[in-house]
């Protein structure tokens, strides 16, 4: 049987090709029957020119999937066919220096679904056992499509967690700086406020997610939350990925500051000044070490519907539309379905 899908070929490009489904090679393989799966920021980067993030030329990109099993492998006891199952799609070495630490998030011999291998933007994905977690049936289809990047949003907000009544602020009102506020809000914060100079985003997190919007193009930021917060946040996070000064003037006295976004082609000055007279906690915060439990029990506790974030819902004979919707900030969260 073959699938009609998308191929990255370099340079920002996609190329549809009739390949054949994937079939069990290993013991512990999986083959899902793939439902949906979300755009990514990483897809764009990948995407982009030049590349903000590596990917094997060749390969079928996408790592936000939910799906069913298929078939497994003869060693594969954890799943069965008709499972429902999510993807971990970071897939560590378990040998080097720091998986041995326990820090596996920064392992320096890892692969990854979607970027060095086969990846969600397909009718059917082949993964590894390990890679994958049940979710109950009782989590919508699409709630339980944005688990990967959800499950960032837990692991770096383990790294400085939100206690009840803080006012939060976050540079960057994308995806992933929703799904901040919206796990921000389910900790019990007081202010959440999200900075952006994109209107749709500035008016979506508004009205959708309640949070006090504001462009810094138009309005004195650090002026509109010291006037709603008194003298600033108790967190701030840079969801964008060059943004630490801007970040580092919005923190409250002694407050916490979240380095989240990724931007591998940035480098700015850092006010150091600021950080130590004022006793601030800078953090950086990359995935999250395993926070896929935590994620999976989020999601069935129906505390938080990321699907509230999804405005496109596009077949993937139009992946490239949604990555465009996405880049010109005419979509919060694009959805390809299968």
């Amino acid at each position: 049987m073959m699938m009609h899908v998308p191929i990255f070929v370099g340079e920002g490009k996609l190329r549809y090709e009739d390949r054949p489904t994937p079939r069990i090679v290993r013991d512990d393989d999986v083959l899902l029957r793939i439902h949906a799966s979300g755009i990514c920021g990483t897809d764009l980067n990948i995407l982009a020119v030049p590349p903000a993030h590596k990917a094997k030329p060749g390969i079928v990109i996408g790592h936000e999937g939910i799906g069913e099993v298929a078939a497994v492998g003869q060693s594969v006891t954890s799943f069965k066919p008709g499972d429902r199952v999510v993807i971990a799609p970071r897939l560590t070495c378990g040998r080097c220096e720091y998986c041995r630490r326990g820090l596996d998030n920064q392992c320096t011999d890892y692969q990854t679904i979607g970027t060095t291998l086969d990846g969600t933007f397909a009718p059917y994905a082949l993964v590894p056992e390990r890679a994958l977690y049940k979710i109950n049936d009782r989590v919508a289809l699409e709630d339980a499509a944005l688990f990967e990047p959800l499950s960032c949003v837990v692991g770096a907000l383990a790294r400085a967690p939100i206690h009840p009544g803080d006012n939060v602020c976050i540079i960057g009102a994308g995806p992933m700086g929703a799904l901040f506020a919206m796990v921000a809000r389910a900790h019990g914060a007081g202010h959440v406020l999200m900075s952006d100079v994109v209107p749709y985003r500035l008016r979506f997190v508004e009205e959708v997610l309640g949070a006090t919007a504001i462009n810094p193009a138009e309005t004195d930021l650090k002026g509109a939350v010291t006037a709603l917060t008194r003298i600033g946040c108790d967190l701030v996070i840079d969801a964008v990925g060059n943004q630490i000064n801007s970040a580092i003037a919005l923190a409250r006295r002694g407050g916490n500051v979240l380095l989240f976004g990724l931007r591998p082609h940035d480098s700015p000055p850092v006010n150091q000044y600021t950080i130590t007279r004022y006793d601030l906690t800078v953090i950086g915060a990359f995935v999250g070490l395993n926070p896929f439990v935590q994620t999976i029990a989020l999601l069935e506790s129906g505390l938080i519907a990321p699907s509230r974030l999804i405005t496109h819902r596009l077949p993937l004979s139009e992946l490239a539309r949604g990555v465009e919707l996405m880049r010109s900030g005419q979509a919060m969260k694009v959805l390809i379905t299968m």
